[in-house]
């Protein structure tokens, strides 16, 4: 499953963003998870208007999802493509 990390610059937060969702949300979406709020969908822009997390900023996240879809291999990408 590939999924695109990126960052709330004030807040700090940082929302994963999954590739090949968009066929099941609304027009314009893709499916999201944030560690508070957990699943729910978000505007596909985002994966262009805010920055990439770095590695260190999302191995929690990462790590939250391994165990969520386990035995399905994440795989971090920087470009989502819906």
């Amino acid at each position: 499953m590939k999924v695109v990390f990126r960052k709330w610059p004030k807040q700090g937060g940082v929302i994963a963003l999954f590739c090949g969702s968009a066929k099941d949300c609304n027009p314009g979406n893709v499916m999201s998870y944030m560690h508070v709020g957990q699943h729910g969908e978000a505007s596909r822009s985002l994966g262009q208007n805010l920055p990439l997390a770095t590695l260190a900023e999302y191995q929690p996240l990462l790590r939250e999802l391994q165990a969520i879809y386990a035995p399905e291999p994440i795989e971090p990408v920087r470009r989502l493509v819906a």
